[in-house]
This record gives C-alpha cells, structure tokens and sequence, in this order.
C-alpha cells in the first residue's frame, strides 16, 4: 500500500458528514432555544464555523464550532458576553470548557465549541471575540477563515495533520496549525498527500518557533502568539520526531 492510499484510508474512517442532513447540525437546533433566550434580540445567528464549516474535521476532537453573531448594539462587553453565556450553560446542565475564544461543551454525545462574538458593524461579517488567555479582543471575519481554508485544496494535509496532533496530545490550536500548513504548502504541488504531509512536518520542525501566523481578516491579529515558546518548542519536537519513523508512527 503507498503512502498516499495508507494516509485516505484513515481519512474516509475518519470522514464527518457536513451535508445540511448531517446529525451534527440537529445540535444547533438543541441549543437554539437555550442561546436565543440568553442572547434575546441581540443574538442575530447561530452559525457553523470552524472545522465543520472548513470541511477539516475528523471524527476526534471537535465536532462543531458554532459562532453566536450577537448585533454590534449589543450593551455587554465582550468579557461579560462570555460570562453571561457561561452563567446560562451552567444553569441549563451543561459542565464547559474555558477555551481561548470558546466555551466547549458536549451535546448528544457531540463536542461542540460555541463562540461569542460581537459584530463590528450592522452589516458585513466582520467580529469582535474575547481572546480569554490575552484578556483582550480580537477582530476576526469567520467566514474568511473559512473560505480561507476549505478553498486552499490542502483540507487533506490538515486532517491528517490534526490526527497527528491529537494522537500525540500536542497542544497546537487548530487555526494555527490550519494556517501554519497552508504557510508551509504554499507553491507545493496539490494531490501529494504523504509527500506534502512530510513537507509540512519538516517546516514545523525547523521553522515553527520562528515564525509568524496572521490571521487572514486581519493581519494585526497573530495566530501564532496564542501558543507560548516552550508550546511551538514541544511541536516542532513532535514533528522532528514523527519523520524519524514509520507512518504508522505518525497517525493510525
């Protein structure tokens, strides 16, 4: 078996369904009741993002992202926004995970990852969000994101990427890895699963400390700062390592 068929066999186990019929929408139904009376007026979409919406999801790890889009008239600052969601999870049953733009928690079995954002205007998708680790904001455009990525062709490099990650437990925030492969394929060949997967390991090993990630919506928002030096210092380890082996060594 080569590399590259080795590598799609565990991608189509690894396969999320992302299709308007897909179960993991129904969690967004679930919750819609529950966020639109926390949001009242000001809560304008519940909308997939992230790793579902990139089409880069596996079956470990997150299962939804889901942008709370609140009106840019909204009173609350950013931090209570968090706090006010936080308090209404609680009261509604629901144990979360302090994230750095998120609030994670688990529905019907689903990991679901839900981010408040404000709008910085009526119109347009430009967002406010609270970076909890920095204690302050950020803007961001999710859609850009999305687009940024799923349309890039290398949604097969970052699966196999994020397995890796998770498989070894490696602190790596999937933006920042999302981009930073994009930033290490930039002018690879497209199709070249395995032959691009070692590429982008070799790049994290040998530049992942160094350089800087910025956010496609805006470039005073460097992804890279949300992970500390001894943090980028464990994965370029990690990479170095997985390159000293076989694949199965790497994902399985």
């Amino acid at each position: 078996m080569s590399p590259d068929q080795y590598l799609r066999n565990i991608l189509a186990r690894e396969r999320v369904e992302t299709g308007l019929l897909s179960p993991v929408r129904n969690v967004a139904t679930t919750l819609a009741p529950m966020l639109r009376n926390w949001g009242g007026r000001y809560l304008l979409a519940i909308e997939p993002s992230g790793s579902f919406a990139k089409g880069t999801g596996n079956r470990v790890g997150t299962d939804i992202d889901l942008l709370l889009s609140l009106s840019s008239s909204t009173p609350d600052s950013l931090a209570q926004i968090r706090k006010t969601l936080g308090n209404c999870l609680r009261q509604h049953g629901y144990n979360f995970r302090e994230q750095n733009v998120s609030l994670g928690i688990t529905v019907g079995g689903y990991q679901v990852d839900l981010v408040p954002g404000k709008r910085q205007s009526q119109y347009g998708g430009d967002h406010s969000l609270y970076r909890r680790k920095a204690n302050t904001w950020t803007k961001t455009n999710i859609q850009t994101h999305v687009s940024r990525v799923r349309d890039s062709g290398r949604t097969e490099e970052i699966r196999v990427l994020k397995l890796w990650r998770d498989q070894k437990g490696l602190d790596f925030p999937s933006i920042y890895l999302e981009l930073a492969t994009l930033q290490a394929l930039h002018g690879r060949p497209l199709g070249q699963l395995a032959g691009n997967v070692v590429h982008a390991l070799k790049f994290f090993g040998n530049n992942l400390t160094t350089i800087r990630v910025i956010g496609p919506a805006n470039t005073n928002n460097v992804i890279s700062d949300d992970l500390s030096a001894p943090g980028k210092q464990a994965v370029a380890s990690a990479a170095k390592r997985a390159l000293s082996g076989k694949w199965s060594g790497i994902v399985t």
